[in-house]
């Protein structure tokens, strides 16, 4: 059984601290970010041990993507090193599209029959997800991973602005740790009420091996698929590789690129999405502009290599991080990102390993585009160097030092 008050459970944590402590995930879906993390918690691991509670009991089956405009499934592991169960959800319209998509009449008794001793939530923004905080708050430590930032919010103060501010203090006040992904996401757990103190670095990562490894010869089978597609040794080669929506904003680059005084480059553009027939209806009759469908995980890796500058021009709102630009960068890829991606403060250095320009700024990305295009090779291997930081270690080595606090 679950004890009561938090101070017991920190007791019991000294007498016990021999044994690993039960650390209960609740996330909504795997994902292939995740379930890496989920993986590397599970190995070489002296503290905690995990099990992860999916919440979208209907994620086991094939879902509908409505961005991507079809149903898929991921072709690489997801449910491979860690413990996990899926708990039955009974909304009568599942998903994670709103607050009533993840409800879970079982959640909190299986947690406490696997006798959890603290608790990591992925997301409170379903009725069963902030129940559970609510519930365990004061009984076992509630841990809270988000990757929110304040890039989208607008300035100055409205009725609703303050309104969101106090309601999001509430939440945040049924958190013990608040694990935050970088220092946007820093920003935005200390404006609602998160003290620094309450704070664990849990940086946004990749399976930084994956995609750097030359074991399967990635940059051959990059090379091969260049010339198949025309495009020479010496060519600079742009890349996007994300949906065709409008937050991504690809039409932007698209338009930089033709707007480019550069000789021999070519825009590659690998994805599906909503403007994708409007964006293929404009410029697919562009001799050095490429369209691609979208590859799945265990060919991305090929894919990046594809270009030597990789652009994720994104106008948001929403692009809290953005990690195909630790992929790319994994890849030892030169980056550019606009400044509305989460990530673009923490990951990229201005002529270090790529550029940041200012969002729907045509002309900046132009220029950032003009400039990492001369020095692609440089930036790119300071790209993999850099990267090497930001990796599941992190957070595995991080939740070690609380746990053995405690």
């Amino acid at each position: 059984m679950l004890v009561t008050k938090k101070r017991n459970w920190l007791d019991t944590g000294q007498q016990m601290n021999l044994k690993k402590k039960r650390l209960a995930i609740i996330t909504s879906h795997a994902i292939q970010y995740n379930a890496p993390l989920f993986k590397a918690m599970n190995e070489d691991n002296n503290c905690f041990t995990i099990k992860v509670f999916y919440t979208w009991s209907q994620s086991n089956e094939k879902v509908f993507d409505k961005e991507f405009g079809f149903a898929f499934d991921w072709d690489i592991p997801l449910f491979e090193g860690y413990d996990y169960t899926f708990v039955e959800n009974s909304s009568l319209d599942p998903g994670t599209h709103h607050f009533r998509g993840i409800i879970n009449p079982t959640l909190n008794d299986e947690i406490e029959d696997w006798k959890a001793d603290a608790m990591l939530v992925f997301r409170w923004s379903f009725v069963s997800h902030l129940k559970a905080m609510r519930h365990f708050y004061n009984k076992v430590p509630v841990l809270f991973r988000g990757d929110s930032t304040l890039i989208d919010e607008p300035s100055g103060y409205s009725l609703k602005k303050i309104v969101r501010r106090l309601f999001l203090n509430w939440v945040y006040s049924y958190v013990d740790r608040a694990l935050y992904v970088g220092n946007a996401s820093k920003k935005y757990f200390l404006a609602h009420g998160v003290k620094m103190t309450q704070l664990i670095f849990s940086p946004h990562a990749i399976d930084n091996d994956r995609f750097s490894s030359e074991e399967l010869n990635y940059s051959e089978k990059a090379q091969s698929w260049r010339m198949r597609l025309g495009i020479r040794k010496s060519d600079v080669v742009f890349l996007f590789a994300a949906k065709l929506t409008a937050k991504k904003d690809p039409e932007l680059l698209i338009k930089a690129f033709l707007a480019l005084s550069m000789a021999n480059t070519w825009l590659v553009m690998v994805g599906n999405g909503e403007l994708e027939k409007q964006l293929k209806d404009k410029y697919y009759s562009y001799p050095n502009i490429i369209f691609i469908d979208f590859q799945n995980q265990s060919v991305m890796p090929v894919v990046y290599r594809l270009g030597d500058v990789f652009i994720l021009p994104s106008k948001g709102p929403g692009e809290t991080w953005g990690l195909a630009i630790n992929e790319a960068m994994a890849c030892k890829r030169a980056v550019i990102a606009s400044d509305k991606c989460g990530c673009s403060e923490d990951l990229i250095i201005n002529g270090k390993n790529g550029y940041i320009f200012q969002s729907g700024n045509e002309e900046s990305l132009k220029r950032s585009m003009e400039l990492a295009g001369k020095n692609f090779k440089d930036l790119g291997n300071n790209s993999g160097k850099m990267i090497n930081d930001w990796s599941y270690s992190k957070t595995v080595e991080h939740l070690n030092t609380f746990f053995e606090n405690k």
